[in-house]
Formats: C-alpha cells, sequence, structure tokens
C-alpha cells in the first residue's frame, strides 16, 4: 500500500456493506489485522471514525468488499496523512460536543449508529462512534440515544 493511489473520501457511495454479501470470502488474519491498525489509528484520526467501526462488524467472515473497502480507507489515510489534531491556546474554555445519528444504518440487524464529538473551546478532545444496543423505532429515537450517549459522556 506504500504506493497506492490516495483517495478523497473514506466510502464509496453506492456500497452497501453487509455480512453475507454472497462475495468470495478472504483471509481472517489479514483483515483483522488491517481492521485492528485502524482501530489503533482512530486515537488520533477522528475522521476515519466511522468507517473503521463499520468494518470491525465483518471481523468473523470478512469478504472481497469488505478487504477493498478497508483497503480504500488505507488509501484515503495515506492521502490524508498530513492533517493532524492542533491544540490552540485561546480565551474560550467553553465545553461544547455535537452528536449525530444514523437511522437503521445496519439492515441485517436493523440497529443505529451513534457518533459523537467534544471540544473545550477550538480543540476536539473527546470522539465516538458506536452502534446502539437497541433498535430505534424512528429517527427521533435514534437521535434520542446519540444524544442520552453525548450527556452520559459529558457528565
Amino acid at each position: 500500500m506504500e504506493n497506492c493511489k490516495p483517495v478523497n473520501t473514506l466510502l464509496a457511495q453506492n456500497e452497501k456493506l453487509i455480512k453475507e454479501d454472497g462475495a468470495n470470502k478472504v483471509d481472517g488474519f489479514i483483515y483483522r489485522s488491517l481492521v485492528g491498525c485502524l482501530l489503533y489509528l482512530t486515537a488520533t484520526t477522528l475522521d476515519i471514525m466511522y468507517a473503521t467501526n463499520l468494518l470491525s462488524r465483518f471481523m468473523q467472515n470478512p469478504s472481497e468488499l469488505h478487504f477493498k473497502t478497508v483497503k480504500r480507507v488505507l488509501r484515503y489515510v495515506k492521502g490524508t496523512n498530513e492533517l493532524e489534531i492542533w491544540f490552540k491556546k485561546n480565551e474560550s474554555s467553553r465545553l461544547f460536543g455535537f452528536a449525530d445519528s444514523d437511522w437503521v444504518g445496519s439492515h441485517k440487524d436493523m440497529k443505529s449508529t451513534s457518533g459523537y464529538v467534544f471540544f473545550i473551546g477550538l480543540n476536539v478532545f473527546s470522539w465516538n462512534s458506536k452502534k446502539q444496543r437497541t433498535m430505534a423505532q424512528s429517527t427521533a429515537e435514534a437521535e434520542y440515544i446519540a444524544t442520552a450517549a453525548v450527556v452520559n459522556q459529558a457528565i
């Protein structure tokens, strides 16, 4: 992957990743190793959090499409390796956060994914992306669950 062509987006727009997609299976050890590396990178690269969360759902039985998507994320990382997290001194030390969710993002089990990010002033200091434990019956409920996770983290 050293000489790969970088891409500007993490995930292809029209590809839906599902557990049993009928494609040929790939070596699970290599797939798990690459996803593990991406999980390690999420500690300092928050923009890959959602994609890494999504890819980690297929660790048990990855297909060629899942492996292709992991390689795409690695190509994205290569193209954005100059991006950094900066902590700047500023006058404001106000704490604020943002939350969002997708409703029924996982069509296999009909669960949503929540994500949040916290700032102190202009500095990002905490972020997360996680599949919700329960099935939300509406977008409002999925957003409520995401907001509850943010409040829990803030406290």
